[in-house]
């Protein structure tokens, strides 16, 4: 395992070396300057971003799962993409799951120790029967986390997709993955505290990866969020301003449509611009993969 204080996220960076001294206003801007850097690190790493989508979307067309794993801040991080999922894309709970070292209350309590160990991670992915037809996205700033790499061992042992997500080149990490995501977002702006770039490029890098699969998975239109749930009246009003967009009616009409097909835009579009009913709208979309431009055109 590679030296701690030999990886870049742990340097000390020249460019804040004064952090202490400078004004409000000169360490926000400085802050800002490091930040701006970072979409275009996470960039030259889309080759890799796009190989790891194509096994996570050949993953859940046979029913596999994306299950996130890491320790902290990179733990923390796939959590919240993964409970941002059902809302969102209307997936089921357990079709993204994220995992963190030291369990559910990691996610705001530090566990001291909970990364060191990469037996939790087994211990871990055995609890949520990790299969052969899953994809692990292990995710550690330093590329060298035990936990992380002990997750991506124990899916490669038992035929599981892996994916490393790191912020150091040539990461240990991505020795154990399938594809390995370097994004070298350099020293940072407080040594060493790598919630900040680091965790930024993960927090870049996992939104890509949940939304570019779920757009190859149909779960959008154009760019609206077709599945979305409506669990509230905020969303309620999303969903009709989705329809009424997408299909050029009133918000009154919408507002029918979404009722007719009982709370879900994607079925309710159908209906209105392939001109059917509710169990014809379904039966369309069913026979088209769930994506409503194949389901509008009888394909499928």
């Amino acid at each position: 395992m590679s030296e701690i204080s030999t990886l870049s996220t742990e340097e000390a960076n020249p460019r804040t070396a004064a952090l202490d001294s400078m004004s409000v206003d000169e360490l926000l801007r400085t802050m800002n300057s490091e930040d701006a850097g970072v979409a275009s690190a996470v960039g030259q790493a889309i080759p890799e971003i796009a190989r790891a989508v194509e096994l996570i979307v050949a993953a859940r067309r046979h029913g596999g799962r994306l299950i996130y794993v890491g320790a902290g801040t990179s733990g923390r991080l796939g959590v919240l993409d993964a409970v941002e999922c059902p809302p969102t894309f209307g997936t089921a709970p357990d079709e993204v799951i994220g995992l963190i070292a030291g369990g559910s209350v990691a996610f705001a309590h530090a566990v001291e120790g909970a990364e060191d160990d990469p037996a939790r991670a087994v211990d871990d992915l055995t609890g949520i029967d990790l299969t052969a037809d899953d994809v692990i996205v292990a995710l550690a700033a330093s590329g060298r986390t035990p936990y992380a790499i002990g997750a991506l061992q124990h899916g490669r042992s038992i035929g599981a997709a892996t994916v490393g997500v790191s912020c150091n080149r040539d990461a240990e990490l991505s020795r154990y993955a399938d594809v390995g995501i370097e994004i070298e977002t350099g020293p940072e702006v407080l040594t060493g505290s790598t919630r900040l770039k680091a965790g930024t490029a993960q927090k870049m890098v996992c939104n890509m990866l949940s939304t570019a699969t779920m757009v190859q998975s149909g779960k959008v239109y154009g760019n609206r969020m077709v599945d979305v749930k409506v669990t509230n009246a905020k969303l309620v009003d999303r969903a009709r301003r989705i329809i009424a967009d997408a299909t050029g009616v009133d918000l009154v009409t919408a507002a029918a449509l979404l009722d007719a097909a009982d709370g879900h835009p994607k079925t309710a579009i159908v209906m209105q611009l392939a001109g059917v009913d509710v169990a014809a709208a379904r039966r369309l979309l069913a026979g088209a993969d769930g994506f409503v431009r194949a389901a509008v055109r009888g394909e499928g």
